[in-house]
């Protein structure tokens, strides 16, 4: 994948099978709305810290030393833990980054790494400097992708999370029977596993799947087909029933589908 930026604002991925995306860069605003969640998250963490180590504290002045320290070390590791717990079992989202719909991914597209996710919040401390996030915010206005260091470091970029309009199915060629649908829980599963970002790459390759050549079609569906399999299994019978194209049509079906209440 290699990627581009189409403005200030945006920023262009595209597959080695000529699938291309466009995501929508976070503003420094916005990032900075979603960390002061957070930063409230984390102090009222610390804060139950402090008050269950405070009735270590009244046992004498040896304990009350060490629950001064503990509370220090609390403080770093909430402060640090927090975002790497969040965002690597999240999918690059925190509690703040949920609340105004804000994702880290790859600036390249590729998949987000605990490393990647390590580094950019290890690098958070210095972006906070000299008062909130003051550091951070500068980096993130010169920046061409509005990264901070820690993005930088990283490879990384934060992206918001647009709300799709719904496609019209029909006129796709995916609506109809789907032996998804004889497995609601499984449909269920699959649209919880699935992002957005991966979500409108395989309703792009399904609009753009004629003008693409054969070779790199298969290819592609084939990728995706495996991916999609790899997030919610359905059973032998009904994978082994459809080629890699028409399982992909039945995933979009599923993910776009309206709901029948």
């Amino acid at each position: 994948m290699h990627y581009k930026l189409g403005s200030r604002n945006s920023l262009t991925i595209s597959t080695p099978d000529g699938v291309s995306f466009r995501q929508i860069i976070a503003t420094p605003y916005a990032r900075g709305m979603a960390a002061l969640i957070d930063l409230l998250v984390i102090l009222a963490c610390n804060i139950g810290i402090s008050i269950a180590l405070s009735f270590v504290s009244v046992l004498g002045r040896f304990f009350a030393d060490v629950a001064t320290s503990l509370v220090i070390l609390g403080f770093f590791i909430t402060s640090v833990g927090y975002g790497i717990m969040l965002e690597w079992v999240m999918g690059g989202q925190t509690l703040g980054k949920k609340t105004f719909r804000l994702r880290v991914i790859d600036q390249r597209g590729m998949t987000l790494t605990l490393p990647q996710v390590i580094i950019r919040n290890l690098l958070r401390p210095i972006d906070l400097l000299p008062i909130y996030y003051l550091f951070g915010a500068l980096f993130c206005f010169f920046s061409k992708n509005c990264q901070r260091l820690g993005d930088f470091a990283a490879g990384t970029v934060v992206i918001r999370e647009a709300r799709p309009k719904a496609p019209d199915l029909a006129t796709l060629g995916v609506s109809g029977d789907n032996s998804f649908t004889r497995h609601p829980h499984i449909e269920a599963r699959l649209r919880q596993q699935t992002t957005p970002e991966e979500a409108q790459l395989a309703l792009d390759a399904i609009v753009r799947r004629d003008t693409l050549p054969p070779e790199r079609r298969l290819a592609l569906f084939h990728e995706m087909a495996n991916h999609f399999r790899s997030l919610a299994s359905f059973p032998d019978e009904v994978q082994e029933s459809l080629s890699d194209e028409q399982y992909v049509r039945n995933v979009v079906q599923t993910l776009y589908r309206k709901s029948k209440a």
